[in-house]
């Protein structure tokens, strides 16, 4: 019996979806409820599980095409596992899956079996597809490495001289990038976008965190980090200066009493802001271990649809890129977004003396249709005293 595999309903605004990677070959079995084929959409990328075991059949949309909503993309037919395949391992929790050790990066394989690690992965890729193996190519590489450009040369697929392997690949833009692109054009275009600088100095919360970590850790089984002391920062500057929390609706300005903090992510598929709902109510514990699973989740490409809208306000972190300074984007239709940044020793002046803090500077672009200057630099000014004096968020002064 042959079942369709069709593109699900991913979402209320999504009629169409790109083909990702299918996680099964044509001809291969799968077992049910394995992830066979990952579905890209402008917000999120998602996998549709195998209904049954079975065999894929037929493979219609290869990676990179389009599809509807309820599209057949391919066909599985009911089949028991083959004798001569292994049971599928057992899906590990995300906690487990962060405690174990990461698997040993394996050398790319051959056309011929096996692995050698003097291929170079892009060369591995054409090697397979021209059905060579090592032997055949002599590699020009650091110790005798195969380059993709040596597989060419073999092949008589590249001009000798200066200039030669200038090669150009194109490749569509995913969903994902699409809209980012869509949004950071209309944050540009519709937005009056302003950005004012301050520093802090770290100490105290670097303090907090080398006394009070290894109590954390035991008790909440996460690290404690900056990103907590920074979302109970800027909750407590938003409940100060409202605008900053606020959204053009129309001709309305709409107001909020509550704090839906998006938090900027690196994931498998570029940058998402997943939401923490209601930060207010967090305590230190809550908003990392939400973090914590926002990361495994976004790396995963498993952030769903629901966790990336209705955000009031963004942190952005370019620091553990090594950025330095930066001026942040606003995500619409939120009035603004904060930027942190890496943190450097360096001398600054205190009580007239030259002293060695740890600093970083951060950034507030804001939506000056929305909030005056004054509002932007005196909410920043509140976030840098709230870290450099944690005890004031709990005392509320």
């Amino acid at each position: 019996m042959s079942v369709e595999i069709k593109v699900p309903s991913v979402g209320e605004s999504i009629t169409e979806v790109q083909i990702g990677a299918w996680h099964a070959e044509q001809g291969k079995w799968v077992a049910q409820d394995s992830e066979i084929v990952e579905l890209e959409t402008d917000k999120a990328t998602f996998d549709v599980p195998a209904p049954l075991d079975g065999i894929i059949v037929e493979i219609l949309k290869k990676t990179g095409e389009m599809a509807s909503v309820g599209e057949v993309i391919g066909y599985l037919e009911e089949a028991e596992r083959p004798a001569d395949q292994a049971a599928p391992a057992p899906e590990k929790s995300p906690e487990k899956a962060a405690a174990a050790p990461a698997p040993k990066a394996e050398a790319p394989a051959h056309a011929g079996g096996g692995s050698d690690d003097r291929v170079m992965p892009a060369a591995a890729r054409v090697m397979a597809e021209k059905g060579l193996s090592p032997a055949d190519v002599t590699g020009t590489g650091p110790g005798g490495r195969i380059l993709k450009e040596d597989v060419l040369a073999h092949q008589g697929g590249a001009a000798s001289g200066n200039g030669a392997f200038r090669e150009e690949e194109i490749v569509p833009m995913s969903p994902i990038r699409k809209k980012i692109a869509e949004r950071l054009v209309e944050a540009q275009t519709n937005a009056a976008l302003l950005t004012t600088f301050n520093e802090v100095d770290m100490s105290s919360v670097m303090e907090l965190r080398s006394q009070y970590k290894d109590l954390f850790l035991k008790k909440y089984d996460v690290k404690l980090g900056f990103m907590s002391f920074f979302v109970k920062a800027v909750v407590d500057g938003l409940s100060q200066f409202p605008q900053i929390n606020a959204e053009i609706r129309g001709t309305d300005l709409v107001f909020r009493n509550y704090y839906d903090i998006g938090i900027a992510v690196g994931g498998g598929k570029g940058l998402v802001v997943p939401v923490m709902r209601n930060a207010e109510r967090l305590s230190f514990a809550e908003i990392e271990l939400k973090i914590n699973d926002f990361g495994q989740r976004a790396r995963a490409n498993k952030i769903s649809l629901e966790e990336l809208q209705g955000g009031t306000f963004t942190i952005t972190n370019g620091g553990v890129y090594g950025s330095l300074l930066s001026t942040p984007i606003v995500n619409p239709p939120q009035s603004g977004v904060l930027g942190m940044h890496g943190i450097q020793e360096r001398p600054i002046a205190v009580n007239g003396q030259v002293v060695i803090r740890p600093m970083m500077y951060i950034a507030l672009t804001y939506d000056h249709r929305v909030v005056d200057g004054r509002e932007a630099v005196v909410f920043l000014k509140r976030v840098k005293e709230a870290l450099e004096e944690p005890a004031r968020m709990l005392m509320e002064v």
